[in-house]
């Protein structure tokens, strides 16, 4: 390729250029810009105006591959976001044959996994696993089609809709998409776009909050007509882009978005319940505009605590005061997020949908007292069981399930610390800390940064430094045991087991030997017991009392 094309080292890379007869004759930022810097030389000539594509290595690997007669493009959101100068991860080829075959052919030089992806249509996906562990996708499909125009018409919106020539460098853009990118425009690509494929609902709304753009108005409409479509679309399907929103930006824009949209009628219909549901002081908002801000607020808080985090980026206290406390656990908190329960998601979006669904029984809950106070007895535990429902319902794992009933269950906890340190200076117990630790596991992690997350949301403006600093100090005590002083206070060592407690005390088999062991847990990680003898009699004092 002539000019270096696919060099990543050429002046021109990232630009729009103008081609003669295989020579750049000017640039620009645009193809407007590029094509009448070329009209200021050569007036007469109609040049040939391409984007200098800044190839990611694994693309140009794919491409030494490649038979040299072979009719290939890069399509869809790998080409946005090069055009975008933004990293993608996936890419997609599409050619007018032999999907499944090239692909077999790019794996085994690759040294990469192959999966025969959807034989019916041809198509063949290559799984590159890097260094560190993750991977990249390169999938090659046919065209949808009978050519690659119709292909492209046929997807769904216009910016995921443009063709890169990795022979010739030409961009092939039938529905107008890079002026939809410039724009900062979603657009669908046909009027049956949406209810073609209904999930593009959600995949425009993800997005937009991803890329920062706005849905155009006609395609807005377009959604809301066919949101009751989404029934027929698989859970699983459902359930990755939701995930998707929940794992990236603006998971609250997102959220509100759908709402807007009267998405979750067909999608998590006991959120709408929600919305316009009143709260008593010290909460300023009503549940569904809570949650929304604890989304908001959530993402704010993890993003202060990640390795490398700036802090002079903010003029917020609150953030500035939260880098002071727990600054010092960035590593151990990104470490934490770096290990899924399953490894087509990520732990954030299990978390973030959980941060979703905390409150999502208040409106059933919801009861009025003579003095006009609004109390949700028992909320937590409810919600706990509708969440765990709902993620059933998108057939995510079994550990995925436990991991949010745990965190909307407890989520109440410390804010049970938070009240009694504000209220009687009093610091929760090492007792009190293990059975935190005993009930949430490694969810405790999670339930500190909700509840910094939710205290900001519930009270807002009228937060006050102190009581930030109340939730702050209480996060510190616990993370400062679990990353610090785990086995004398979160998960001390085992000093006996059933049989040896049954021997020494001459018991049968039964609840009392569970209750006992837990018991002596309890006072070691409280300091009071340390050695097999204590625990032995402390255990005889125990029995003593029952008898």
């Amino acid at each position: 390729m002539t000019d270096g094309l696919s060099n990543p080292h050429s002046p021109y890379v990232g630009r729009w250029v103008a081609r003669l007869r295989g020579k750049v004759i000017a640039q620009g930022d645009t193809p407007e810009q590029a094509l009448h810097a070329s009209q200021q030389s050569r007036h007469k000539e109609r040049p040939e105006i391409i984007f200098m594509f800044p190839l990611p290595p694994l693309v140009k690997k794919v491409m030494d591959v490649l038979p040299p007669d072979q009719e290939i493009y890069l399509v869809g959101g790998a080409v946005r976001d090069l055009l975008l100068s933004r990293p993608s991860p996936d890419f997609d080829f599409a050619l007018p044959a032999n999907g499944i075959p090239l692909a077999r052919k790019v794996a085994n030089a690759l040294g990469a996994d192959f999966l025969p992806l959807d034989d019916e249509r041809d198509t063949g996906r290559v799984i590159v696993t890097n260094e560190d562990g993750s991977r990249a996708y390169l999938d090659f499909a046919v065209y949808r089609g009978e050519n690659l125009t119709a292909d492209l018409r046929g997807r769904d919106f216009t910016i995921n809709a443009i063709a890169y020539n990795l022979r010739d460098g030409a961009i092939i853009d039938p529905t107008e998409g890079g002026k939809d990118l410039r724009a900062k425009i979603i657009r669908a690509c046909l009027p049956t776009s949406l209810f073609d494929d209904p999930v593009r609902i959600l995949r425009a709304v993800r997005l937009a909050a991803a890329l920062d753009f706005h849905i155009e108005k006609n395609t807005r409409e377009l959604m809301k007509q066919s949101a009751s479509e989404l029934g027929r679309i698989s859970p699983e399907r459902l359930r990755d882009e939701i995930f998707k929103m929940l794992s990236g930006p603006k998971p609250d824009a997102c959220m509100r978005a759908l709402e807007m949209l009267g998405v979750f009628t067909y999608l998590m219909p006991e959120l709408s319940a929600m919305k316009g549901v009143a709260q008593s002081e010290p909460h300023m908002f009503d549940v569904w505009t809570h949650t929304l801000s604890v989304l908001d607020y959530l993402d704010q808080t993890i993003s202060a605590l990640k390795v490398g985090y700036d802090a002079e980026k903010t003029n917020d206290m609150f953030t500035g005061l939260l880098g002071l406390r727990l600054g010092r656990y960035r590593e151990q908190i990104a470490k934490h997020f770096a290990e899924p329960l399953n490894s087509d998601r990520s732990l954030r979006s299990l978390f973030f949908f959980a941060a979703l669904y905390h409150d999502v029984c208040k409106p059933e809950t919801k009861t009025v007292e003579e003095s006009g106070r609004i109390r949700f007895f028992d909320h937590e535990e409810r919600g706990a069981e509708v969440a765990a429902k709902r993620l059933r319902s998108f057939n995510v794992s079994n550990d995925e399930v436990e991991r949010a009933r745990t965190i909307v269950k407890n989520h109440m906890r410390i804010h049970a610390f938070a009240d009694r340190l504000e209220r009687d200076k009093q610091t929760p117990s090492r007792k009190a800390i293990y059975r935190f630790f005993r009930d949430s596991g490694q969810a405790g992690i999670d339930l500190v940064l909700l509840a910094l997350a939710d205290v900001r949301a519930t009270r807002a403006h009228a937060l006050t430094v102190e009581s930030w600093t109340v939730h702050l100090d209480i996060a510190r005590i616990l993370l400062e045991n679990y990353f610090e002083r785990p086995e004398e206070v979160v998960s001390p060592p085992r000093l006996l087991d059933g049989n040896i407690l049954m021997r020494e005390l001459g018991i049968k088999p039964g609840p009392a030997v569970g209750q006992l062991l837990e018991s002596i847990r309890e006072n070691q990680a409280a300091g009071k017991i340390e050695t097999l003898d204590q625990a032995l009699a402390f255990a005889r004092e125990e029995l003593a009392k029952t008898q």
